[in-house]
Formats: structure tokens, C-alpha cells, sequence
């Protein structure tokens, strides 16, 4: 049960942070998905970022609901336990313990890329000086790990500074390449001449949903945000329509978009178009910072500026990918999941300090297999990023409409909309087409990435069967059970992790409500 505890973490983070949380970290995801989805998916990038943009409205809608209902630390972890049962609810936190992980990596090299466009700082480039990206990479992962382990205040504090700059930036490289750049009938011409075969879309379909991955950081935040069922429906609905917005249009910019200067040849000599050139492997980690150096006028302090406030933008990913992460297994320690080590916190700075560096020590180890692929780096890290996001968010509809079966009586300040009244056990329930629609969208993009990305499939379930290894031991010596469930009292969890987030009303509300079903129903005293 949800109990009171010395090792709680501290509310610190306001409606701002909540935003700047998520933002952190799928604002920062078209920088490192745009060129990736171009280079394979080519003239019909645009539908691949559409149907994955599709997917990632269901799935913010499903977290905001859950998020706001049961605001606790573990995210999809916490919801697909309480919905389907130990096991499964590992599992999922397993799947995003491996997407928090590669964020971290992934970002922090997508910062050393966006650096590396620099002139001065070109010697950072993956491509032609491998080792020496690697070392700036690791020596960013060290330093957020230390970031953290001060404490979140400070790293939301960063966190919203650099987003609020990023919104204004994004927004303006967009408006500026509109106004000066796009060609309709350029965009056009681009799906026509560029259209891929069938299995390039769905690779890129695939590669295009790590454009919205990050949106359940706002429910990782949710145990230290003030007012969580208030707040995190705002700031979630916020963020949907501006990543939804931003990935749209950066993609069809990129595809009918008139370059200020003139294009490379390709290595074999072949006149490129644009989009070409954005997608081709020396400019994956840098699409869009390659994209605002080719507008008319703002191009020339673009190419200095977006690739600082790029690189930036995406350090402070990787940073909300160190957050995530460690609030996950601090949730999973908790529920006896993972080892009571990882629910240890900082006596001074209250924050998960043995999570925070366990796992980065993963991101490090993820970061040294990268490094061996060569070239083909960063396109490993993107296939596992895919793989991870597909199953979790697959489980999360699950356990979203396991919820709202099961436990009908917690309020639920913020629905998701097309709802179906039915009678379950009993008790009236809402039962949600969107999460329906939402779990055959998401597992249509796992499916995508297990047939279209020879590294997805094999590391990825790889990672899980890793996982079940490990948890199957832990549970074993322990005496708990690997495939059944704790016993717990969910009712009184409930009542107390309202009452911990603040929200009175709403805990008086849900007493008032296992009161009428049963007359015997009292809040016990943690």
C-alpha cells in the first residue's frame, strides 16, 4: 500500500515544471526524429509523423487521465500494476526503464551532434570522430547524474527556463521557413517523387513515434507536484497540441522546403533534393539545425544559434530521461518489484540517488554498444527507443480500460472523451473507445518495429527477457509471487495518496462513495 513514508519525495514542482517535465522531454524528440524518419520514410514523412501523431494523442489522453487520478511517482508502471497485476505492471516498467535509459543516451548524443554543426566544435562529430564524441557524451551523462542527485527543484528550475526559450525558438524557425522557404507545390512534388515501398513506411511510422515519447514524465512528476489532479489535465493537453503541432509542421517544411543554399551532391554524384540531404546519415543528429541554416536571413545566425539552444533543448531531455528513470524503479521498489535499494533516497536532497545511478550506468553501457555500431549509432539507439515506447504505451490502454472496470469509484477529474455507460459488477463505468482505438494504433507501431528493425527485435525482447530473469529471482528469494500479485488494500492506498497530493476533495469524495457501497469502510492511520 501507498503509505506515508520518511523516503516520500518532496512536492516541489509547479504547473510550469509539470509542463516543462514533459516538454523536456518529447519537445526535444523532433530534433532527434525528424532526420531519422526523413532518411527512411523520404516524401511521405509527413503521414508517417501523422498516424504516430494519431497514436500520441490517445496515449497523452490515456496518461493525463491516469496521471490525474492516481497521482504517484511510477507512471505507466504504477498504472498497469494496479490494473493487471504485478507481472505485467514489471514488465511495463521494465519496457520504459529500457526508453528512459536510451533517452538519456540518445539525447545527450543528439547534443553533442547539434554541437558539432558548430564550425568551431565540428570536431565532435560522430561521423568523423567517433572516440571523441563518445567521451563528450559520457562526461554529459556523469554530470546530469550529479544534476539530479541535488535535487529536482534545481532540475526543473533548468528545465523550465530552457523550454520556454525552445517554444519561442521552435515556433520561430517555423514561422520564418514558411514565410521565406515553402513551396507547396515543392511539397508535393517531394511525396510523389519520394514516396518509399511499404516497408519503409513502416519503418519510418515506426521511427516517428519517438517524436512523442516523453509525455508520461508530467506522471512521473506527479508525486511531487502540488495539485496533481488539477494540474496535470492542463499542462498535458497543453503539451499534446504543442508537440502535435510542431511535429506536423516540421515535417511538412522539411518536405517542400526551398534550401537558401544549394544542396551537396550525394557521394555518388546525384543531384539531391532537400529532404534528402536532411535525412542522409551525416545530418540524422542534426536535421534541424541543417533546416534553419537554409532560410533566408534568419539562416545566417541560425546556423550559430539553433544549434546551441538544439543542443541545449536536448541535454535537458537526456536529463528528464535521468528523472524518469529513476522515479520508475523508485516506484517498482516500493511494490516490491525491484530491490528496496532503489526507494533509498538522498538523507539531504530527498531525491533516489542509487536509482539515479544505477541507471545511468545503463545509459553508459547503452552508449558503449552505440559507439560499436559505428556510424549506425544513432539509428540503434532509435530502434530500441521505438521498441520500448510501443510496449509500454501498449500495456498502458490496457490497464487504462482494466481500470476503469475495476476500480470505478476513484474520481476522475479529467475523462477521456467517447465513452460508452455500462453496468460492470454492479457498478456503473465509462468504458473508453479511445483507449480501444489507441491500443490497436500502438500495437500496429510494435508490431512495425519488430519486422522492420533487425536490432529492435532482438535487443528489445531481449531487455524484457533480461528483466523477467532478474525479477523471477528477486520475487523468488524473497517468497513472493512471480506471476501472481501482493495482496494489497488498493481502497486504502487510494484514500492516502489523495490525501498525500492534496487533493481533500477529492479523497472526501471517494470515502464518501465506499461509505454508500460499504457502511463498514473506515480510513486507517498510516
Amino acid at each position: 500500500m501507498q503509505e506515508e513514508r520518511q523516503d516520500q519525495l518532496r512536492r516541489s514542482v509547479t504547473p510550469w515544471g509539470s509542463y516543462s517535465w514533459g516538454y523536456a522531454d518529447v519537445g526535444a524528440d523532433i530534433f532527434v526524429a525528424l532526420g531519422l524518419v526523413i532518411g527512411v520514410a523520404g516524401g511521405a514523412s509527413n503521414v508517417a509523423f501523422l498516424f504516430a501523431g494519431l497514436v500520441y494523442v490517445c496515449v497523452g489522453l490515456a496518461y493525463t487521465e491516469l496521471a490525474s487520478a492516481y497521482p504517484v511517482a511510477g507512471g505507466g508502471q504504477y498504472f498497469v500494476m494496479r490494473g493487471l497485476g504485478d507481472f505485467l505492471g514489471f514488465m511495463a516498467g521494465w519496457a520504459v526503464l529500457l526508453d528512459f535509459t536510451i533517452d538519456i543516451t540518445l539525447f545527450a548524443w543528439g547534443c553533442v551532434g547539434y554541437l558539432s554543426h558548430l564550425p568551431v566544435l565540428n570536431v565532435l562529430d560522430a561521423t568523423f570522430h567517433p572516440m571523441l564524441h563518445f567521451w563528450v557524451v559520457l562526461a554529459l551523462i556523469i554530470g546530469l547524474a550529479l544534476l539530479n542527485v541535488v535535487g529536482v527543484r534545481e532540475s526543473t528550475a533548468f528545465n523550465g527556463f530552457v523550454s520556454a526559450l525552445d517554444v519561442f525558438s521552435e515556433a520561430l524557425i517555423l514561422f520564418l521557413g514558411f514565410l521565406f522557404t515553402f513551396r507547396p507545390e515543392l511539397l508535393v512534388h517531394s511525396m510523389q517523387t519520394g514516396w518509399p515501398n511499404t516497408f519503409q513506411l513502416m519503418n519510418g511510422i515506426s521511427l516517428a513515434i519517438i517524436s512523442f515519447v516523453g509525455l508520461e514524465s508530467i506522471s512521473h512528476a506527479a508525486e511531487e507536484t502540488n495539485r496533481p489532479s488539477s494540474i496535470i489535465p492542463r499542462t498535458s493537453i497543453a503539451l499534446i497540441l504543442t508537440i502535435l503541432i510542431f511535429a506536423l509542421a516540421y515535417s511538412n517544411l522539411a518536405l517542400g522546403m526551398q534550401p537558401w543554399y544549394p544542396v551537396p551532391h550525394d557521394a555518388a554524384g546525384h543531384a539531391q533534393q532537400f529532404w534528402q540531404y536532411l535525412g542522409a546519415t551525416q545530418n540524422q543528429d542534426k536535421a534541424v539545425a541543417v533546416m534553419a541554416s537554409n532560410i533566408p536571413f534568419f539562416g545566417i545566425v541560425a546556423a550559430f544559434y539553433v544549434p546551441i539552444f538544439g543542443a541545449t533543448l536536448l541535454l535537458i531531455s537526456s536529463n528528464s530521461g535521468v528523472f524518469g528513470s529513476s522515479r520508475i524503479a523508485y516506484s517498482m521498489s516500493q511494490f516490491q518489484l525491484l530491490p528496496s535499494l532503489f526507494k533509498r533516497v538522498h538523507r539531504k536532497f530527498k531525491t533516489p540517488v542509487v536509482s539515479i545511478a544505477v541507471f545511468c550506468g545503463v545509459a553508459a553501457v547503452e552508449l558503449v554498444f552505440a559507439a560499436l555500431q559505428g556510424s549506425f549509432g544513432y539509428e540503434f539507439l532509435g530502434d530500441l527507443y521505438a521498441f520500448g515506447a510501443a510496449a509500454s504505451y501498449t500495456l498502458v490502454f490496457v490497464a487504462l480500460i482494466a481500470l476503469r472496470m475495476n476500480d470505478p469509484l476513484t474520481p476522475r477529474k479529467f475523462l477521456i472523451p467517447l465513452n460508452i455507460k455500462l453496468r460492470f459488477r454492479g457498478e456503473q463505468i465509462y468504458f473508453p473507445l479511445v483507449a480501444v482505438l489507441g491500443f490497436f494504433g500502438i500495437f500496429a507501431i510494435l508490431v512495425f518495429v519488430l519486422i522492420t528493425h533487425h536490432i529492435g527485435r532482438i535487443a528489445g525482447p531481449s531487455w524484457l527477457a533480461m528483466g523477467i530473469i532478474v525479477y523471477a529471482i528477486y520475487r523468488l528469494r524473497k517468497g513472493l509471487p512471480v506471476f501472481g500479485s501482493v495482496r494489497r488494500d488498493w481502497q486504502q492506498a487510494q484514500v492516502h495518496i489523495l490525501r498525500n497530493a492534496g487533493e481533500l476533495e477529492l479523497m472526501d469524495e471517494l470515502v464518501h462513495k465506499l461509505k454508500e457501497r460499504d457502511p463498514n469502510f473506515s480510513v486507517r492511520v498510516s
